[in-house]
């Protein structure tokens, strides 16, 4: 991260349900958090981009009804730690789609199968991660602690369960 202090903001999209609207999300959360003061280089980013592709091609591989799109919110914060100083900044991506009959399981996977694994990475990337019921869908949200440079994995937890919208 570059800069003294975290950033912070929020950004929301809708995305058409498919591979084309998947991989145009993670792009642009890549690209968001850039203006943010992540560099696209950073682990930070690459490891929100990745999170951020797996959720949204889940949501369209599992949560694709037609007419209806994908909804991502991602919002970084920086908590101030208990001493008042600013503390490592966090990152929540949620994305949404229009099933809720279809809820991601964390399953271990066969070593020779070749689908089935981007739940495990978001798993070992994230700080937690769940799903939230909605009126109509359900949205898988994940939260990860953005250290600054020079520092452990500290992890740094915010957030609540708010979720948005998929039309």
């Amino acid at each position: 991260m570059t800069g003294e202090n975290p950033p912070s903001g929020t950004f929301e999209m809708f995305f058409t349900s498919s591979r084309r609207g998947a991989r145009l999300a993670r792009r642009i959360v890549v690209r968001r958090l850039e203006e943010w003061g992540i560099p696209r280089d950073s682990g930070a980013s690459q490891s929100l981009a990745l999170i951020a592709g797996e959720l949204a091609a889940n949501a369209v591989s599992h949560g694709h009804v037609p007419g209806r799109r994908i909804h991502l919110r991602l919002s970084v914060q920086p908590p101030p730690g208990p001493d008042g100083r600013r503390a490592p900044a966090s990152a929540r991506i949620e994305v949404s789609d229009a099933r809720d009959e279809r809820r991601p399981v964390l399953r271990d996977r066969d070593d020779e199968a070749e689908c089935g694994r981007g739940l495990l990475l978001v798993d070992a990337l994230a700080s937690k991660w769940g799903v939230a019921e909605r009126g109509v869908g359900k949205t898988v949200w994940c939260e990860y602690a953005i250290a600054p440079e020079g520092c452990g994995s500290q992890q740094v937890i915010t957030g609540d369960t708010g979720v948005g919208d998929a039309r």
